[in-house]
């Protein structure tokens, strides 16, 4: 990647380190429902990508990362009975 695609893109979410990684999610998810509703089909096109990268290195960082039961397809169909 050059340093053009550095200040396009960003740095490559595998040289941030834990801290700088962690806020560019906060970020770009953060920004995210602007991006879909006035964004340009290319700038919404570049933030799917970049999130997609963050993402998957935050993934790739912690495979074992706890998962709210409320968050799987059993607590969704849970709630759904209680309601």
């Amino acid at each position: 990647m050059t340093h053009a695609d550095d200040q396009h893109r960003g740095i490559a979410a595998t040289r941030l380190g834990e801290s700088e990684l962690i806020r560019e999610l906060e970020n770009i998810h953060r920004s995210r429902h602007d991006t879909l509703l006035h964004g340009s089909a290319a700038a919404l096109s570049a933030h799917t990508t970049r999130m997609a990268e963050l993402e998957e290195e935050y993934l790739r960082r912690h495979p074992d990362r706890p998962v709210s039961a409320g968050r799987t397809r059993a607590g969704a169909r849970a709630r759904e009975h209680r309601d």
